[in-house]
């Protein structure tokens, strides 16, 4: 890996300064938790803390592999396994690690106690962490994934807190407390306002400082505490504070504090139970990661995580009548696509399309199935039209929101946009996404006159308006492909189909960029870009016109790329477009092109390789919490900054090292060398495939710019990364601070703060969303003081109709009126039900049998349960999910126990069941109905088998007595989970229900009421 690894001042001595500053600025302000990221470890000297960023990572990294192991049925090569995780993955773990971050940085959830388990607010804190579950399932079956990595993200970090700011830990726990998140596992109580909790301490280490009710000294009757922080709310005397020297409470008695956040004294009179603590926290995030799996299913969860997703196909499509040559062309490249990726099975991609014309948008055709996808595109007619401009803007807004990050958007049309207002919002979203827009355009720009098409094409569309057309009606599409990375391409009809190779060329998997630059410079022009080792398959596209292009090889060799054939590359020559592939064998080292051209080019080099990287600003903010926060949007022209980076896809004998990037301007030139070191956050998964990295911007340049990394690959080759989208420096930010959820029938407010990093100016606001729920788009125009800051809310009214689970994508923009700044903000809002069930199912044990014996394949044991729905939702489905018995379910309570024998999974018998089995695993037996469920059988839909959900269900499960352990999932229709542990009389696990029996034979009272509940519902029937 990285040479620089774990050295983060090596070599530069005003970064020590810069951290010397940080450090006495934190003094002076208020911390809590555990500290969110890596830089929080650098701020508060604790090297070696487990911070809410590595608990994240490492745990969905962990059961990402192991549900990966679980869905293959040969394993493979694990090296290459962590190497193909994809970049998308990293992304996406990345979004979650941000939003559990930001509950340190929001003004909004900073500071209050319920989103950290602070001040004793353990009731209200456990009903926020059901609220961002049940929220997080919402959008995962509505597959809003970005949605539910934002309040998973946020999940996590209050639950990893509990174990921090709490007494669990002290009170002797070596469990996770299930009652968090299970509200039917045993509660321990939380102690009143009027109990003391804490003795004084008067040293920054507190030992033995609670009560001994709150301690593992006393098992009878435990208390749960938790400490208050700072001010707000006002600590009563006796109680715990949460502690270290930035916490003003701990100055009222009792002194001293409990918060294991580090391992640093400083800040954690606990410090020494932080292990401890962050390893309950750890297993806590496991526990909820493998329950979402379980719950979505293996293959939705990996989709989640954008787990080995090949690229998007995303197409928006202008269906006016004048279209029938695109369409086709678009039809074709989906068709060979989805053929080439028959060929290579994965994790299956996403296909988007979005028609449009005047005025119709829509409607949105998604699917993860490429024959529905193709049968949409069959279904694409070319019909109608009139005016020119066409609604494409808002169709690629639709595109933009619905499509995953790291796409490329693909617009086909021959017409300007009529929903310029737009521009702004689809801009910002393209950024946020870091998504390309790419245009293929049949028109020339140049064109004044009323005709360029044959008369039969003319009669399927004819312009209505005789005003010459203005030459640059196409410029916010070359702005916006510009700003995302993407290109414009103006070709013809006649060559539609061959420019649109582009779309195979750019979609296909692991592909890296590694050179775009635009160019309008009349005399020739000279490009550089790097091939190393791991980089196969490098093909050019340039667009425009050139007049003369010459490409030097490594060695020296030379090829015009205005011949098709030459030593160093194949060339392909559309209108508006030139394909060069480089041949075989490819040359490691710097490739040069010259070019001229009269008029606008766009170079983009790309090839194939798994090493790669994501990026992103970051500010040092300490208003509650040491660490590195996100800059949202664009940062801050003049100002300092770091730039933290991941490099995805190395592999596992790979020693790449990476020494700075280069802030690169719109023609390619240097604006700004940053060095980079290890962050050393990711020491813990220096083993998969990633490194991440810090450097330090000490002044963002105020001209526009794209990133490119250098390093060098194992063979010493310098290796160069380049990513497209063009940052756009500015002097004023804006902040959402809330990002509430939305109610059916009901109006919502989010809050927003505009700072202004310039002069005394005029700010104009813009709010959009894909859904119309806002009420009042704007612009809205307000002063804004130098230095100062605007606070204002933008209302969204949410229709009563509106579907549970759906996701509002919130784009704010605003612009100085006088200078070109400008900035953005984009949110995602989820729509919930007004009153949701949070109740999961329940598993009560009625009867035990166990006829266990010393040779345990001999003997059998069982145990009879009444499995029933708690909520309003009523049951969905079972699985059984372990053990090598069999699980039987009853309409209604088995009379006898004439299925004992029948049921014992001896070889015979097993044999008997499979062959009385359906395909799906169900076998129906009169007079109680009854059907089999074995381990690896698919979730049973209790809907297809019961008139109704709301029933209960009798159960049985039976099993020889060399398995002593199963467990059983069940599902309500709201996506509740209830995991039913079952095990042999003779190893039972204790407070897994409290009616489990002890002995064989034995009827628990709460099991003989379900029991006899349950004879008398099936009289009433």
């Amino acid at each position: 890996m990285s040479q620089g690894r774990g050295k983060i001042w090596e070599g530069s001595g005003k970064h020590m300064q810069w951290f010397i500053l940080a450090y006495l600025l934190l003094l002076a302000l208020p911390c809590m938790g555990f500290l969110p990221n890596f830089w929080s470890r650098v701020l508060t000297l604790s090297w070696n803390s487990h911070t809410h960023q590595d608990i994240t990572e490492q745990s969905i990294l962990n059961v990402t592999l192991e549900t990966l192991r679980g869905t293959k049925k040969h394993q493979g090569n694990h090296a290459e396994e962590l190497t193909r995780l994809g970049r998308g993955f990293w992304r996406a773990v990345g979004e979650v690690v941000k939003s559990n971050a930001a509950m340190d940085f929001l003004s909004s959830t900073r500071s209050d106690p319920v989103y950290h388990f602070d001040s004793e607010h353990v009731e209200s804190a456990m009903v926020m962490l059901r609220q961002f579950w049940a929220q997080t399932l919402l959008s995962v079956r509505a597959k809003e994934y970005q949605s539910a990595r934002h309040s998973l993200g946020q999940l996590f970090h209050s639950l990893q807190d509990f174990y921090s700011h709490s007494n669990w830990v002290e009170m002797g726990q070596r469990l996770i407390y299930l009652h968090l998140l299970q509200p039917e596992e045993p509660a321990i109580p939380v102690a009143n306002e009027d109990t003391p909790t804490c003795m004084e301490c008067f040293s920054l280490t507190c030992r033995d400082n609670l009560m001994p009710r709150l301690t593992k000294t006393r098992q009878d009757s435990q208390l749960l505490t938790t400490g208050y922080f700072s001010t707000f709310p006002q600590k009563p005397q006796g109680k715990c504070s949460h502690g270290g020297i930035l916490d003003s409470s701990r100055y009222i008695g009792a002194k001293g504090g409990i918060n294991k956040d580090s391992t640093s004294p400083l800040f954690s009179p606990h410090h020494y139970l932080h292990v401890e603590a962050a390893t309950l926290a750890t297993e806590a995030t496991l526990s909820v990661l493998r329950d979402l799996r379980d719950t979505v299913g293996h293959k939705t969860f990996l989709r989640l995580f954008s787990v080995k997703q090949v690229p998007a196909l995303v197409f928006v499509m202008d269906t006016t009548g004048s279209m029938f040559e695109e369409i086709t062309a678009a039809r074709l490249r989906a068709h060979s696509i989805i053929q080439s990726r028959d060929s290579h099975p994965g994790q299956p991609g996403t296909f988007l399309l979005v028609p449009f014309h005047d005025p119709g948008v829509g409607p949105v055709y998604e699917t993860d199935d490429p024959n529905q996808f193709m049968l949409q595109m069959e279904n694409l007619m070319a019909l109608g039209g009139g005016d020119e401009p066409e609604m494409c803007l808002s169709a690629i807004q639709l595109a933009l929101t619905h499509s995953p990050p790291l796409s490329e958007i693909f617009v086909f049309t021959d017409a300007s946009p009529k929903d310029a207002h737009l521009y702004d919002a689809v801009k910002a979203l393209a950024l946020e996404k870091q998504s390309k827009v790419t245009f293929l355009l049949t028109e020339d720009p140049n064109y004044i006159t009323e005709s360029k098409r044959s008369p039969r094409r003319r009669r399927r569309r004819r312009r209505t308006s005789k005003e010459p057309l203005s030459p640059d009606r196409f410029s916010l599409y070359s702005s916006l492909s510009s700003v995302s990375g993407g290109l414009t391409i103006f070709t013809t009809n006649s060559d539609i189909q061959d420019v649109s190779t582009i779309v195979e060329d750019n979609t296909a998997a692991d592909k890296v960029t590694l050179l775009h630059v635009e160019s309008d410079e009349k005399l020739m022009s000279s490009h550089y870009f790097r091939v190393d080792s791991s980089v196969r398959n490098v093909t050019l596209h340039v667009t425009g016109n050139l007049i003369e292009c010459i490409l030097t090889s490594p060695s020296g060799q030379s090829q015009s790329l205005l011949s098709e054939q030459g030593p160093l590359a194949e060339i392909e020559h559309f209108k508006g477009l030139y394909r060069i592939s480089l041949l075989f064998p490819i040359q490691p080292g710097q490739w040069k092109l010259q070019a001229r051209s009269d008029g606008h080019l766009t170079f983009n080099v790309i090839g194939d390789s798994s090493v790669d990287f994501l990026y992103y600003f970051a500010t040092v903010t300490n208003e509650t919490h040491p660490g590195l926060a996100r800059v949202e949007g664009s940062p801050v022209a003049g100002v300092p900054a770091f730039l933290v980076l991941a490099v995805t896809g190395l592999a596992l004998d790979e020693e790449a090292s990476f020494s700075h990037v280069t802030l690169l301007g719109a023609d390619g030139e240097s604006l700004q060398q940053v060095k980079l070191n290890s962050s050393s956050s990711f020491s813990s998964l220096s083993s998969y495939s990633v490194e991440e990295l810090v450097g330090w911007v000490g002044s963002v340049p105020r001209d526009p710019f794209c990133v490119r990394l250098t390093g060098r690959d194992s063979r010493g080759n310098k290796l160069e990364r380049v990513s497209t989208e063009m940052v756009q420096p500015t002097h004023v930010q804006i902040q959402v601070l809330s990002v509430p959820r939305l109610v059916p029938g009901h109006s919502t407010m989010v809050d927003f703060d505009i700072l202004n990093h310039g002069p005394t100016r005029l700010f104009s606001l813009t709010a959009d969303d894909d859904c119309g729920y806002v009420q009042k788009r704007g612009p809205h125009s307000f002063p804004v003081a130098e230095q100062g800051s605007f606070r204002g809310q933008v209302d969204l009214h949410t229709p009563a109709t509106a579907q549970a689970g759906a996701t509002v994508t919130l784009t704010l923009t605003v612009h100085a009126l006088d200078l070109p700044d400008s900035n953005y903000a984009v949110a995602y809002l989820t729509v919930v039900p007004p009153d949701p069930d949070t109740l999961p199912p329940t598993c009560s044990a009625a009867q035990v049998q166990s006829t266990c014996l010393s040779i345990c394949n001999e003997s059998i044991w069982s145990v009879s349960l009444v499995v029933s729905d708690r909520g309003r939702s009523g049951l969905a489905a079972l699985q059984l999910q372990k053990g090598e018995g069999v699980l039987t379910l009853f309409h209604s309570p088995p009379l006898t126990e004439e299925s004992l024998v029948e049921a014992q999974p001896g070889q015979d018998q097993q044999k008997t069941q499979k062959d009385k089995t359906t395909s799906g695993g169900h076998h129906h037996h009169h007079p109680h109905h009854k059907v089999r469920l074995e381990k690896g059988d698919p979730p049973l839909n209790v809907s297809e088998w019961v008139l109704g959900s709301s029933q209960p269900l009798w159960v049985r499960y039976t099993s020889s007595c060399c398995s002593a352990q199963a467990e059983l999932l069940v599902w309500d229709t709201a996506g509740n989970m209830k995991r039913c542990h079952l095990t042999s009389g003779q190893q039972r696990q204790p407070s897994d229900w409290s009616t489990e029996s002890s002995g064989a034979g034995r009827i628990t009272l709460t099991g003989v009421l379900f029991w006899a509940l349950g004879l008398l519902w099936s009289s009433l029937l």
